[in-house]
């Protein structure tokens, strides 16, 4: 998908890797020009489509970027739900938010993944035998 560069794809993968290496949980990222039924409903559908229930402690974070309708949308699991403060899921919104209003669309998904990576660590650090149990690619939708 043409919507970030080869180098802006680059930096979100390490994003998350840098994020994954400190955690169990797993963190996804979905971009499509449009979301039909709106951003947390085609996040949820995502969520669902690449398996992200399916991890051992549920503690998989998904974001979800329509880039030409301009929202997006970031959710995680159960596991991680009834572990992060009140308010906590709203807040890395407003500083994805932050960077998206200055045209930095990378920057800010590279900010929602490094803060979920923050609370991901703090409540699931990487254990022995930790195994990577989702792939870390971006998934690109209707082009």
């Amino acid at each position: 998908m043409g919507f970030f560069s080869a180098e802006e794809q680059a930096h979100i993968l390490h994003a998350i890797s840098v994020a994954e290496n400190r955690t169990s949980g797993e963190i996804r990222v979905a971009v499509e020009k449009r979301c039909g039924s709106g951003a947390m409903d085609r996040a949820a559908h995502y969520f669902n489509k690449l398996g992200m229930h399916r991890t051992r402690l549920r503690n998989g974070v998904l974001i979800y970027l329509a880039t030409e309708d301009h929202e997006f949308a970031i959710i995680g699991d159960q596991g991680i739900n009834k572990q992060v403060p009140a308010g906590f899921w709203e807040e890395t919104r407003n500083r994805m938010a932050a960077h998206f209003r200055q045209g930095h669309f990378a920057g800010g998904i590279i900010a929602g993944i490094s803060h979920a990576g923050e609370q991901l660590f703090t409540y699931f650090p990487v254990a022995e035998g930790d195994i990577n149990e989702l792939p870390d690619e971006i998934v690109f939708g209707n082009e």
